[in-house]
């Protein structure tokens, strides 16, 4: 067949795979992007009020003119779920606007002849009010969320600066995702690293049963799996039985809604992407160099250090890459066997999702997420060219 006519068959054997992409990963990752910098409710809400505070100097409350624009605005929004999203808006930029848009549009709508906002309430008169509106309606797009995703903000002068103490916790959350993550990956290495030369060092039906058992888990949900480490952590579960049983307690150790009943769980499942990236390391160096190491009067020690260790380095950076990258977005787990202080930053972006339905802070919060598995995953994908080349 020419290259000509199997161009086509190609593309069509590859349609399948491109159409699912686009769906199911492409679709969904542009919505999330775009939901995070739109801002388009107050500019829908409000249409005239931009272009009515966009020579406003902001030294003082707008003129007339500006607050009869925006007095217009407010009686023509009838739809209830666009002012509720409005004052949403409004409000996130500068507590009180919930009380303030309710009054002024109730005084609005009875008296149409009414432009005085400041005569309606008084709170009108302070100018840190309109900035809100008038950085709301000056564009449908905003960093906001962007910034609010690591507990920044934008000043009234534009500059960003830190929230107060206390409004928002995702930089804790961020950092504390990054904590658990990165001991969950120490955890899988110093377990991952025997058990991946154990299973390099035997042949035969042994070095399949231990490369089963460390993909076992792979082959059970992991909900089952979170369900039965709940099992088993509890005060009196397997594990605290046998601990009181043995005498080497007195009562139940607290295992479980604390961060070392998350790490043990999650050690469990994310074990096998440390072990295999080590394991096909492993198994491609010559087995005679140990030897020769002893021979030449290097103690087991030292040369597992200075021999093994470095020629397996790239599947340690490998596999710890794997495993940290995993743990990031990790949410059941920590959900069902961690504590409230034990929550990750998935959690978070389930919560706004979900719960506030606040999908503007849900993508920021995801874009910030996958930016940071984005550069691990770069960093990955070059370690894992430069195994191949190398002879």
């Amino acid at each position: 067949m020419s290259r000509r006519r199997r161009l086509p068959v190609s593309l069509a054997l590859i349609a399948p795979l491109g159409l699912f992409l686009l769906i199911f990963f492409a679709a969904p990752l542009y919505t999330m992007m775009s939901a995070a910098v739109s801002d388009p409710i107050a500019s829908r809400a409000l249409p005239g009020v931009g272009s009515a505070l966009a020579s406003w100097d902001g030294s003082a409350a707008p003129g007339p003119d500006a607050q009869a624009v925006f007095a217009r605005d407010i009686r023509s929004i009838e739809d209830d779920q666009l002012f509720g999203d409005l004052v949403r808006r409004l409000n996130s930029a500068k507590p009180g606007f919930r009380t303030l848009m309710s009054k002024t549009r109730t005084a609005l709508r009875e008296d149409l002849k009414a432009n005085d906002l400041v005569a309606i309430d008084e709170r009108w008169s302070d100018p840190a009010f309109w900035q809100a509106v008038k950085t709301a309606t000056a564009s449908t797009f905003t960093d906001r969320n962007l910034l609010a995703a690591v507990d920044l903000e934008r000043s009234p002068a534009g500059d960003i600066q830190a929230m107060p103490a206390g409004s928002s916790a995702n930089r804790t959350t961020l950092a504390r995702t990054f904590v658990v993550s990165l001991l969950v990956t120490i955890a899988c290495l110093l377990i991952g690293f025997p058990y991946a030369m154990i299973a390099a060092s035997v042949e035969g039906w042994k070095r399949q049963l231990l490369l089963g058992a460390v993909l076992l888990p792979l082959w059970t949900s992991l909900l089952v799996r979170t369900a039965a480490w709940f099992i088993l952590l509890q005060d009196n579960g397997l594990i605290n039985s046998a601990l009181m049983a043995l005498g080497l307690s007195s009562g139940p150790v607290p295992l479980i809604f604390n961060r070392t009943g998350v790490v043990i769980a999650m050690t469990h499942v994310l074990l096998p992407f440390m072990v295999l990236p080590i394991f096909s390391v492993l198994i491609g160096i010559p087995k005679n160099l140990m030897p020769a190491a002893a021979s030449l009067g290097a103690a087991p020690i030292r040369a597992f250090w200075k021999v093994l260790l470095p020629l397996s380095m790239r599947g340690v950076v490998s596999g710890s890459l794997l495993v940290f990258m995993s743990a990031l977005g990790y949410y059941i787990t920590p959900a069902l066997i961690g504590g409230a202080q034990d929550q990750m930053i998935s959690s978070v972006i389930a919560y706004y999702a979900t719960g506030a339905a606040n999908w503007a802070m849900a993508g920021a919060l995801g874009i910030v997420l996958l930016a940071a598995t984005m550069i691990l995953y770069t960093v990955y994908l070059r370690l894992a060219s430069d195994q191949q080349v190398q002879p």
